[in-house]
């Protein structure tokens, strides 16, 4: 079934101009199974079709967990399915992919559209989980262990595109943020009732926002209804600081408050924690990071580990997208990758 929202005998939205502006007006690219061309299209000007997701450094990632056919792996951030089809291609024959995600509205899309290539129940599994519940998830399916673990942090291209998950501050959109949109509380909530200390304290630690003292004074414990209010408040707080400069400090305060919000940084760290506990011995972890902040906690733990003798081998420098891809996926210029491996022995359980 399609997920495009159109009803059998209703005309689809019509848009004013030759090419579509609103996430609602593009039918076709949110339906590139319908319509190859015109995402071929958007994908040759260098742009992401809206509504779905380029995956990113697939043949890095493939080349970090080193996949053999009868592996069983783990996709934490299954999302789109990207990364997860061409690690079900190479653990075929006899492998298992358990993907894991949050989402309540992409994740089955995913599973309809990997059903759809042919990866039946047998082979690949989903379970709408955050990853910090990644031991209790591989108990429940009956897995001792995962030969390769794999989580693509941050947040995808199907999320920011819809305005009405309120991740983006292009479109105006109610300002929610919520990778669980039925858990927890909107961003424009949260903000209303956090402190200006507190609010400082996200600024800086999870965005590396350089001004966070004096933004926060300015916007927190105010009510914003759409992303666009949040916007322009951010802008007002800074009139003296050029107007590109205003635009990063846009990005990095939605930045600091869908991690508050989705407590991100909590989830990592508790999978990091019992990441190695969840490898089988001689098991493959890879994670593609995005910002500072979560290649810190990646960086930090794998070595760490090392240290302890918990990983045998991580990568000794971060591996990051060539030239060609940066260039065909804007989205994934900021993107880092580390991997770690186990030892022949089963790493010790953590605490």
């Amino acid at each position: 079934m399609s997920d495009i929202p159109h009803a059998p005998g209703r005309r689809r939205p019509r848009y004013s101009g030759k090419h579509p502006r609103r996430f609602e007006e593009k039918y076709k690219e949110r339906a590139p199974e319908q319509y190859p061309e015109t995402a071929a299209k958007v994908r040759a000007s260098g742009k992401t079709p809206a509504g779905s997701h380029v995956p990113v450094m697939v043949p890095e990632v493939l080349e970090a967990l080193d996949l053999r056919p009868g592996d069983v792996v783990v996709d934490c951030t299954v999302g789109h399915g990207g990364h997860a089809v061409e690690m079900l291609r190479a653990i075929s024959p006899g492998g298992v992919l358990l993907g894991l995600d949050v989402d309540p509205l992409e994740l089955p899309k995913t599973e309809a559209r990997l059903r759809g290539l042919g990866f039946d129940a047998a082979v690949f599994r989903t379970r709408r989980s955050n990853f910090a519940g990644l031991p209790r998830v591989l108990a429940e399916e009956g897995l001792a262990g995962a030969d390769a673990i794999f989580a693509d942090l941050g947040v995808s291209s199907m999320q920011l595109d819809d305005p009405q998950r309120g991740f983006t501050m292009k479109t105006a959109g109610p300002l929610d943020m919520r990778m669980n949109p039925a858990r927890g509380q909107p961003a424009a909530a949260w903000l209303a009732s956090v402190s200006a200390s507190r609010l400082a304290n996200a600024l800086a630690d999870y965005a590396d926002e350089p001004r966070a003292d004096a933004l926060a004074v300015a916007i927190a414990g105010r009510r914003f209804e759409l992303t666009t209010d949040l916007a322009e408040a951010v802008r007002e707080a800074l009139p003296e600081v050029p107007e590109d400069e205003r635009d990063l400090s846009v990005r990095r305060a939605f930045q600091a408050v869908r991690i508050a919000i989705n407590e991100e940084f909590t989830a990592l760290e508790m999978l990091l924690r019992v990441l190695p506990a969840c490898l089988k011995p001689a098991g493959r972890a890879a994670m593609l990071t995005f910002h500072s902040g979560e290649d810190r906690r990646v960086k930090k733990a794998f070595q760490a580990g090392l240290r302890d003798g918990v990983y045998q081998a991580i990568a000794e420098d971060v591996v990051r997208p060539g030239p060609d891809e940066r260039r065909d996926n804007p989205r994934a210029g900021s993107a880092k990758l580390r991997w770690a491996r186990t030892g022949s022995k089963h790493p010790p359980p953590t605490s």
